[in-house]
């Protein structure tokens, strides 16, 4: 429904909003409004998906040193949505996540923070999604 909203709204993910990877398309949504933004994050409260949020620069070094693995991670936990943000793009929404280093990675469920990782700790990350990514269904 978010998406949907979002794509009549004139927002959510498309061509000119995800950050092209190699052949692949991207699995990490990136936002350039912060309109669209919010549009998403109030539509992702409804949903119990856990969402990791990237907040980095252009310029910062070990932000792209993280690229990669994000981009992994992203492949690896397809029940988990990846954004994007530009802090200096968004930094409304870098204040309102009172994000003061970079990376930072703030993973949130139903529109809540439930973890946090500050710093190029791909290790540390990839536990934390596994901590709180939407349990597997018994078969």
């Amino acid at each position: 429904m978010g998406s949907f909203l979002s794509s009549l709204l004139g927002g959510g993910p498309s061509a000119a909003d995800a950050s092209p990877s190699s052949s692949d398309p991207s699995r990490i949504i990136s936002f350039h409004s912060s309109a669209r933004w919010q549009l998403h994050f109030n539509a992702s409260k409804e949903s119990s998906q856990l969402m990791v949020i990237d907040f980095a620069a252009s310029w910062c070094g070990p932000c792209k040193l993280m690229e990669p693995a994000i981009h992994a991670m992203a492949t690896k936990f397809t029940d988990v949505e990846f954004v994007k943000i530009d802090v200096d793009e968004l930094s409304d929404v870098a204040q309102e996540f009172v994000v003061q280093a970079m990376p930072t990675f703030v993973l949130v469920k139903q529109g809540k923070e439930v973890d946090r990782v500050v710093g190029a700790k791909k290790d540390e990350l990839e536990k934390k999604i596994e901590k709180h990514k939407p349990a597997r269904a018994k078969k």
